[in-house]
């Protein structure tokens, strides 16, 4: 992963690091910046965050779940926007105090769970709702029935069956209705002692217990004109030693339902989780009888399995290698009545992530990375070939998936009737807001004559739950730009700080931003932790960059980084750091900053140890880094990503010699840079110490430095209060050495 940087000494002409301080002195007083036009972290913080929308049967209202933070009363206040799918309507929220889940049972009633008197268990509440002239109304919620556990979630409805699908927690037994006794037996077994004779032992954020989640079945059906949960549960998956949905991430995207079936996702059994990502899908009745495996062969994980409306095909993502979680997704259709799996993006050099049939099967609709942003895509459904193929023989217009949106980030693609998708779309300049892409019944003839100038729909945007908060806010929509790399043309984002000027110069502060994963991208879309127009807005010139590595931009760019961590993604973050201060005269070289987080905090201090690049930063920050590259390969909890990354486990001979080439741990006596560090003691991906060992040795080193702990946080920093102070401890450092005081 570490390449070496001599050779490379010269190419920007800049000064070396900053050179060693003894003393750290702070600001006299520092405040972020705050005003009626200036996004602040906590403008950023307390904005609503919507979910995407979940349309009803008849698409004419959706649900969007919205969480909304007071710095008040220090609280997160949950509730459910009730849209309307026509423009110019105007939603209503349901205020949820106890938060839960909510989804549909049929188009006029919702279907709300929340957590009962006591903690142990899960009433269900049916909710009716008036929708009459544009207008929308919600009644009384009447309880139906109530679940034996707290931990419910995942929940589908199968109307023309009466069934309720769901995800919990189990233990070994597989009985639902004895968690809570097997609960208070595991909470007085004397001692707290967790004992591993195999991985995970523990992932992401929380270490391993006696149990795993499973997907239930229960009736859900009116009885008298009202709605009735049955009080018997049946785990389609016990005894099988299958888990879904997936940990830790894995929700209602991993498993779809049909009349009378259940399509899911589970890691395979028969491997060593932590040491593999394979996953197959099964096909499931839902009283749990003829359980069949539809995935065959060597693959990887898979994803985002779907129904058609008719039931007779079904369609996932799949990856090509096990233990390579940013390998290619493609799409394999499976027909239920032939037999035969088919994967229809073998040619695609893009990965979808999520996808729905059209209303009458014969077309996909998905999304999917492309460029730095997430584009819906539509792609005709083709023949069903004779046998089983990963190429089958495919002509137009079944080869090429069409772009139907351009620009910034689409999420969570639903089917509506009459010829239209729902979806959400974020940007750089705004959270989540819903959108309907209507007409496509012009785009599925376009695209089946193969027409040169393909219509692309008809879009209207739905909501604007943000507007009245952003209105009057800096905002900058991100300007692109592209350079030379190490192998190809790299992209990069700008985004410049109110008040800037063209004419300006030499005037402006910089940061360079670098994402981390190291597969990913810094796209056209919202964050609520790395927000570049909340720097932006403090006053900084932003610069994000993306290098080998980065998704979105055709996986030999992905791959690209795979053994060379250290190598050509610093040639990329090279060539774009000069192509800015060639290009743009109004920034100010003598006062540059850089951060990262995961990946780009490992990056951050890979530029510690390497001052020869030239970067000329005054000061650093890394947010959940890795420090020693080889000792990772031991620690995390998913051992596959070194596996993959490197080669090798950590002590085989050529992945012990590239990862510990390109080890920060092994550099430090180079280090100069003030730097400050933020980690999280929950974070089981790279372990806190990494980050308590970079302060450690900038300490001894007698290197301006300072260390924040978050004990409850995670790779992430998720809480708004401890979000708040991340942002202040991030810029109150960068304006100790580049700010007006600096």
């Amino acid at each position: 992963m570490w390449l070496p940087w001599a050779a490379l000494s010269g190419l920007l002409g800049l000064s070396i690091e900053q050179p060693l301080q003894s003393t750290l002195t702070m600001p006299p007083s520092f405040a972020l910046k705050e005003s009626r036009d200036v996004l602040s972290p906590k403008d950023m913080l307390a904005l609503p965050r919507p979910g995407d929308p979940l349309p009803n049967i008849a698409g004419d209202l959706a649900l969007v779940p919205i969480s909304q933070y007071s710095f008040d009363d220090r609280k997160t206040h949950k509730s459910l926007a009730v849209v309307p799918l026509e423009p110019g309507s105007q939603e209503i929220f349901f205020p949820l105090p106890k938060g839960g889940d909510a989804f549909w049972v049929d188009s006029r009633t919702i279907a709300h769970v929340v957590e009962a008197e006591g903690g142990k268990k899960q009433d269900l509440f049916a909710v009716p709702v008036t929708y009459e002239k544009g207008s929308v109304a919600t009644g009384e919620p009447v309880l139906i029935g109530s679940f034996p556990v707290s931990t419910a979630a995942d929940f589908c409805y199968s109307p023309s069956s009466a069934v309720l699908v769901f995800s919990a927690y189990v233990y070994g037994d597989g009985d639902l209705e004895a968690v809570t006794a097997n609960d208070e037996a595991y909470d007085s077994r004397g001692n707290t002692a967790l004992v591993y004779d195999q991985t995970f032992e523990r992932q992401w954020d929380t270490w391993v217990g006696p149990k795993h989640k499973s997907l239930f079945t229960a009736k859900l059906q009116q009885n008298n004109g009202k709605y009735v949960l049955g009080n018997s549960f049946t785990n389609v998956l016990k005894g099988t030693e299958l888990s879904s949905p997936v940990e830790p991430f894995g929700g209602k995207d991993d498993f779809d339902v049909s009349d009378n079936q259940i399509i899911f996702t589970a890691k395979d059994p028969t491997l060593p989780k932590a040491m593999h990502t394979k996953q197959n899908i099964y096909l499931v009745n839902f009283d749990g009888s003829n359980l069949v495996e539809l995935t065959s062969g060597v693959h990887g994980a898979t994803h985002a399995p779907v129904f058609s409306r008719q039931g007779t095909k079904v369609a996932w993502l799949q990856l090509d290698e096990d233990g390579h979680e940013s390998d290619r997704h493609k799409i394999v259709i499976h027909d239920l009545t032939k037999g035969v799996s088919f994967t229809v993006t073998q040619e695609w050099d893009r990965s979808p992530n999520a996808l729905v049939f059209s209303e009458d099967g014969n077309f996909l609709y998905f999304t999917a990375e492309d460029i730095a942003r997430v584009k819906v895509f539509v792609l005709p459904v083709p023949p069903t070939p004779n046998k089983t193929t990963v190429h089958p023989e495919l002509s137009d217009p079944y080869k090429t998936p069409i772009a139907l949106t351009d620009s910034h980030t689409a999420s969570g693609i639903q089917i509506l009737p009459n010829g239209r998708i729902s979806f959400a779309i974020a940007s750089l300049t705004s959270p989540k807001d819903v959108f309907v892409l209507g007409n496509l019944g012009r785009v599925e003839a376009d695209v089946m004559s193969m027409t040169p100038d393909i219509y692309r729909g008809e879009l209207s945007q739905i909501t604007k739950f943000s507007a009245n908060s952003l209105q009057g806010k800096s905002l900058h929509p991100g300007e692109e730009f592209w350079f030379e790399g190490a192998t190809q043309q790299i992209h990069g984002w700008i985004l410049t700080p109110p008040g800037y000027q063209t004419t300006d110069v030499t005037k402006w502060p910089i940061v360079l931003l670098i994402h981390g994963g190291p597969e990913s991208c810094w796209q056209d879309s919202w964050s609520t932790r790395w927000n570049p127009n909340v720097f932006a807005n403090q006053g900084y010139f932003v610069v994000m960059i993306n290098p080998t590595g980065s998704t979105s931009f055709g996986q030999n760019l992905t791959e690209g980084i795979k053994g060379d961590w250290g190598g050509k993604p610093f040639v990329d973050l090279r060539n774009g750091w000069k192509y800015i201060l060639d290009h743009y005269p109004q920034v100010d070289p003598e006062r540059a900053v850089a951060a990262g987080a995961s990946w780009g905090g490992y990056a951050i201090n890979w530029i510690q140890g390497n001052p020869e690049y030239g970067f000329n930063f005054k000061a650093l920050f890394c947010h959940d880094g890795v420090f020693d590259t080889t000792y990772n390969g031991y620690a995390t909890d998913e051992l596959f990503f070194f596996n993959h990354e490197w080669g090798g486990r950590p002590w085989e001979p050529e992945s012990f010699e590239l990862s510990r080439k390109y080890s920060p741990a092994y550099t430090v006596s180079k280090w100069s840079t003030p730097q400050l560090i933020v980690h999280g003691s929950k974070d089981y991906r790279l372990p806190e110490t990494d980050g308590i060992a970079v302060f450690h040795a900038l300490q001894q080193l007698g290197v301006p430095s300072r260390l924040v702990i978050f004990p409850d946080e995670n790779h992430w920093v998720l809480n708004a209060g401890n979000s708040l102070k991340w942002h202040y401890e991030v810029f109150r450092w960068f304006d100790q050495y580049v700010g007006k005081m600096g």
